[in-house]
């Protein structure tokens, strides 16, 4: 369909686009020197002392949790409310997910209370999600991995640029997973990050990372090395060359586009302020959050199908982030999850709707949509359906 405004849009410039096509001429495309120098401005940007660029989020969710040693018999903690991926790389190492409530319609983030609810002693890690580019609150959270000596991993999907207080997203916890989907904040197309400040996890990560090699060809090529040994089960998880090149880019103009996210964010709050039938998660957020996504909840679960099918008419594209993991078929089957078992979280996502927000919505845009929000809702509460 052609959107008349979708739900999200990327900006590519010239200096992507010559990016991408220096490493192509240059004809070396694996992973190399254009990589390693990506991996040093992020780690740089984030604030921590390792970085390492993979295929995608959810290969860096996979080697986090391989890293910290979680295998069969063990339990990770993690929200429902997320991509599934967040879940399905906890299986990848024979583990199980164990799901905790949110916060609650205010705070979409997973819950303290509810995880300290879920330890048990085969419990290893808590991972969080830092839902729509908004941070945990990872005092909290951080106080109950420390009383209960449990491994923190940070989803920061949504999130490359936040902050809470002077820290970014991505140190907060032992090690810390970004993705570079199309949709992103900042985009690759496909790829992703898994960053920590542990020595001991970065050994292990960067050699999980290619096949548990000693040596990788950008090595050989240069002569470092004319041969490698294999000291670990790894995995083929690499990124190439041009999609780093075009994550520096990108990343020179993160800063700068999430603080247009927050002026569209702004805005929207301001029109929804006295808007009846929604309200907004994360208005008491002012500032810090990377504003992925602008998710608003209907008062009304039954609104919401019709509330999108009349945006739709109008040429607005909308989403719901997210479907709840445990209740996908694949969860309920396996750990016989059932409704009821996340109330908050459910709730929240029986009503959720997520509007259009990038940034190079115009103002024009901004009004168009939040014209078509009030006037369908305004019409669903005369209408009574």
């Amino acid at each position: 369909m052609d959107w008349k405004i979708p739900l999200s849009d990327i900006e590519i410039t010239e200096r992507d686009v010559e990016a991408v096509e220096r490493v192509l001429r240059s004809k070396w495309l694996s992973m190399g020197a254009v990589t390693q120098e990506f991996e040093q401005v992020f780690a740089s940007f984030v604030g921590v002392k390792h970085a390492f660029a993979v295929t995608n989020a959810t290969a860096a969710l996979h080697l986090a949790y391989m890293a910290l040693g979680i295998g069969p018999d063990d339990e990770v903690i993690v929200p429902s409310l997320t991509f599934v991926a967040t879940a399905n790389a906890v299986l990848y190492t024979g583990a199980r997910a164990v799901f905790a409530d949110i916060k609650g319609a205010d705070d979409l983030n997973i819950s303290a209370e509810d995880i300290r609810r879920r330890i048990t002693p085969r419990t290893k890690a808590i991972t969080v999600m830092h839902y729509g580019g908004y941070v945990c609150d990872m005092q909290e959270i951080l106080a109950v991995a420390e009383e209960h000596g449990l491994a923190v991993i940070e989803d920061a999907a949504h999130a490359p640029g936040a902050s809470l207080g002077e820290r970014k997203a991505g140190t907060f916890g032992d090690v810390a997973c970004f993705s570079f989907f199309s949709n992103k904040n900042l985009t690759t197309g496909e790829g992703g990050m898994v960053v920590t400040d542990r020595d001991d996890l970065a050994q292990k990560l960067r050699l999980m990372r290619s096949h548990g090699m000693t040596t990788l060809t950008w090595d050989r090529h240069k002569g470092h090395a004319h041969s490698y040994d294999v000291v670990a089960l790894g995995y083929n998880y690499r990124i190439d060359e041009m999609r780093s090149a075009l994550g520096m880019v990108q990343l020179e103009q993160l800063e700068k586009r999430n603080l247009r996210r927050q002026e569209i964010v702004d805005e929207y709050r301001l029109q929804f302020s006295e808007t009846r039938g929604l309200s907004v998660p994360f208005s008491k957020v002012k500032r810090g959050g990377a504003h992925y996504i602008f998710p608003v909840l209907l008062d009304n679960p039954e609104h919401r199908a019709p509330f999108i099918t009349e945006l739709k008419a109008n040429g607005i594209q909308t989403s719901i982030h997210y479907p709840p993991v445990h209740l996908f078929e694949y969860y309920r089957k396996r750990f016989d999850y059932a409704p009821g078992a996340l109330p908050l979280t459910e709730d929240a996502c029986s009503r959720q709707v997520t509007l259009p927000l990038y940034p190079t919505m115009r103002e024009g845009d901004i009004q168009f949509v939040c014209d078509i929000v009030n006037k369908t809702l305004s019409d669903l509460a005369r209408s009574g359906g």
